[in-house]
């Protein structure tokens, strides 16, 4: 029996289909997670999510298994580590940005207790499963991650564009947005 996968899924990259079939959509709530997916998809901006997906290993190690209040700390001498690291996307906007957006992610966490509690608010704790009857209806933003772009903005992160955002909303399971056929689409939303 053949498996249907989502289209956009490239079947010839094992990271591409393993991300596909264990992480993507599936429901996160652990900060770490949250905040590590948080900065891989600002990392991808202008690049192919394969060429973060081929890097993350590398993005662990150079970023402390994103934990956050190390991220938070970092100084100039560790930026300058980061921006020799052939293994990660050397760009000092984006790895200043990480600093910043771990800064305001930990406001965050100390006003709502945690980070999870802050983005699961903005859908009443419950994954939104859309229902498109085809790939191309799904948007690449939506006026949800428009406001909550706009919020983190307003905490002061960067790279949470509204597409980024919407990026970061499927990543983690905040919506459903597996192919119609997909296999995933119905286990996702059995979650």
């Amino acid at each position: 029996m053949k498996i249907i996968r989502c289209k956009w899924c490239d079947l010839s990259s094992p990271e591409y289909v393993r991300y596909h079939d264990e992480q993507w959509g599936v429901p996160v709530h652990d900060d770490r997670l949250l905040f590590e997916m948080l900065v891989l998809e600002g990392m991808q901006a202008g690049l192919s999510w394969l060429s973060i997906l081929k890097k993350r290993d590398n993005f662990l190690k150079a970023f402390d298994n994103f934990d956050v209040v190390k991220v938070a700390g970092y100084d100039e001498e560790k930026v300058a580590a980061l921006l020799q690291d052939a293994g990660i996307v050397r760009n000092r906007l984006k790895i200043n940005g990480t600093i910043r957006n771990a800064r305001s992610f930990l406001e965050i966490v100390r006003e709502y207790g945690s980070f999870d509690s802050y983005i699961w608010n903005w859908v009443d704790y419950t994954p939104v499963q859309n229902d498109y009857t085809d790939r191309s209806e799904i948007p690449a933003e939506t006026d949800l991650s428009r406001r909550i772009s706009k919020d983190l903005k307003k905490r002061g992160m960067t790279f949470v564009g509204p597409v980024i955002i919407y990026a970061f909303m499927q990543a983690i399971g905040m919506v459903n947005d597996h192919d119609p056929d997909c296999f995933r689409r119905a286990e996702i939303a059995a979650m």
